[in-house]
């Protein structure tokens, strides 16, 4: 059925953006700046694990987690070495911005100077017959895809909730000078901010090079969606970002079903800027965060 199809298609485009937001979410309910680099991230994990699977001939499953956690420290380098002193210095959230986007620019040029502009596949999985499932053809990968996320967004929810750092980061989120006054070191929050939203973003990038293929631009419509995701839902409000993001899955999916499928992003941006315009907050967001 074509409506199953168009769901099954959702859920699974779904949850990558939605692993690209709830990264993004989380570093900038903690550092309250747009950290747009964080779409050049998703590409650095997906050519960590070419570099180290088809390159270097690493079992998958260590190249892959070797990839998530280099993943998660560039993000940090990414924090220390260019943000942390821009805000050491009182630079305001426009130049932050800034920094971001030239940190974009940098790095695909880096990955192109490195693996060349054309596309890159991992190939550790060959093409498989998709499988009905309620009328819907859905591939082995794109289950595994889709249970990989909803995993990760339990075990995110747990941490955040359940766990003292989790709580820390929390306290940040809403107000980092009482978290400061409080005795929570608000910069090692930062870190770890920067390197779990990484490590989110390093798993969106192996997905995406599994399903998809690599090239260095990519990163640019993966920030898109996951900031629309995030905007939908509420961009500091993790769940509600995870939301948004299958939101616009499905906007997307029912969407191209009635116009041609290069409408696809413009339906993206219609909502990015609808929910700009008439609810910045988003569904689910806490008002005091977006106006911080």
């Amino acid at each position: 059925m074509v409506i199953t199809q168009l769901i099954a298609n959702s859920l699974i485009i779904g949850s990558i953006y939605a692993l690209v937001a709830c990264g993004f979410s989380l570093i900038y309910s903690t550092n309250k700046f747009m950290h747009f680099a964080h779409g050049v991230t998703v590409v650095i994990g997906g050519y960590l694990l070419y570099t180290f699977f088809t390159l270097l001939h690493l079992p998958f499953y260590l190249a892959s987690i070797v990839s998530v956690i280099l993943t998660g420290l560039f993000g940090v380098l990414s924090y220390r070495v260019i943000y942390l002193p821009l805000k050491n210095k009182g630079s305001s959230n426009a130049i932050l911005l800034m920094a971001s986007i030239g940190i974009v620019i940098l790095f695909e040029n880096v990955i192109q100077l490195v693996f060349g502009a054309d596309i890159k596949t991992i190939g550790y999985l060959d093409v498989a017959k998709g499988m009905d499932i309620f009328g819907a053809s859905v591939t082995p990968l794109q289950i595994v895809i889709f249970i990989i996320a909803v995993v990760l967004f339990v075990v995110l929810y747990l941490f955040m909730s359940k766990t003292k750092l989790g709580r820390n980061m929390r306290a940040v989120a809403d107000n980092s000078e009482l978290a400061r006054i409080i005795g929570i070191n608000d910069k090692r929050i930062s870190d770890y901010s920067f390197f779990i939203g990484s490590c989110l973003a390093g798993v969106a990038g192996i997905l995406v090079a599994l399903e998809q293929n690599l090239f260095p631009a990519m990163g640019l419509g993966l920030i898109i969606k996951g900031f629309t995701g995030a905007i939908i839902g509420g961009i500091n409000f993790i769940p509600g970002a995870i939301l948004g993001s299958f939101i616009l899955g499905v906007a997307e999916n029912f969407g191209i079903w009635y116009l041609p499928s290069g409408y696809k992003d413009a339906i993206a941006f219609g909502l990015l800027f609808l929910f700009l315009l008439f609810k910045p907050n988003g569904l689910f967001g806490i008002k005091k965060g977006v106006k911080e």
